[in-house]
């Protein structure tokens, strides 16, 4: 049966924990299962703010905001939309009634065990989907999953969380880490070379147009300029996106893609057909290779 198990409020900065549904489930499996979540909820500052762990027959899935971190173990069969929608009622109820010098001045755990009222409540509802299916939206958290889907922790993380690489700095950076990627294939590596390239030689023609204008003063070679220059930063920008994660990454890249083309469609006095060519062909195959890589542990289509 699909269901929500457990579910904690822990502090982000050092794992304490805040509040904690209560059950009495001697399931083994279960038990070991919580375990785990007590070690990542020590550790939540290392991940993204959204993450999913596969343990067996148990999820485990939490999301961290404003350095309080909300964590829960459901069925392995539970929706992951409805997961999160969970963990979100939690998030949002939790801010409205605790404020942060409260949450950062807490000094034993468990200092808001009462908002486990909260917790069974919202519980109780999720288990329970003819009541549920009326009284929340689902669109806009299966949007929001679409686009940032939640990290699939590895075993890799799963040894840092058992004390195997405790001193390993963390592979996220900064307050909202990114989506990792896919490893980098040949083809893409080739595509990033030709795409500086022609970034590169966009660049130098811009140059040159620049001297032109000095020289002549001509007003027609300052629009060649910008169109090199866009090129090269629509050349450059596309590398970016091969390179990095970012929401919208696909339609980014066809517009990066169309700048191209529009740039060398208004520089086609100055250069031959088969440099034109060659230039379009770069950027598609950059955009190609910017869609065949993908964000590691990308979610499926969510539908309850």
């Amino acid at each position: 049966m699909s269901m929500v198990l457990f579910a904690s409020v822990v502090r982000v900065g050092d794992g304490l924990p805040l509040s904690a549904s209560t059950d009495y489930e001697q399931d083994k499996e279960l038990q070991e299962t919580k375990r785990l979540l007590k070690g990542l909820s020590k550790k939540l500052g290392q991940f993204p703010d959204r993450c999913t762990l596969r343990t067996g027959p148990y999820n485990v899935n939490f999301t961290s905001s404003l350095g309080v971190g909300y964590l829960m173990v459901c069925t392995a069969s539970y929706p992951n939309v409805l997961a999160f929608c969970f963990l979100d009622e939690l998030q949002k109820e939790f801010i409205v009634t605790y404020d942060t010098k409260r949450i950062n001045s807490a000094m034993r755990p468990y200092s808001f065990i009462e908002f486990d009222t909260f917790i069974q409540k919202t519980k109780q509802r999720y288990n329970n989907p003819r009541s549920l299916s009326t009284k929340i939206n689902l669109a806009d958290m299966q949007t929001e999953i679409k686009l940032r889907p939640p990290y699939q922790l590895s075993p890799e993380d799963l040894r840092a969380i058992n004390g195997f690489s405790v001193h390993a700095p963390s592979k996220y950076k900064g307050i909202a880490p990114t989506q990792m990627l896919e490893p980098v294939t040949l083809p893409g590596i080739v595509s990033c070379v030709l795409s500086i390239l022609c970034g590169g030689l966009n660049l130098l023609r811009g140059v040159h147009a620049i001297e032109s204008i000095l020289q002549n003063d001509d007003d027609e070679d300052f629009n060649y300029v910008i169109a090199f220059f866009l090129g090269t930063a629509a050349c450059l920008y596309q590398c970016y996106l091969f390179a990095y994660f970012s929401v919208w990454r696909n339609s980014k890249s066809f517009l990066a893609f169309a700048l191209i083309c529009l740039s060398n469609m208004y520089l086609y006095e100055l250069r031959n057909i088969w440099q034109i060519l060659f230039h379009v062909a770069v950027g598609a195959f950059m955009t190609l290779q910017i869609r065949l890589r993908q964000p590691l542990g990308k979610a499926p289509d969510y539908n309850v």
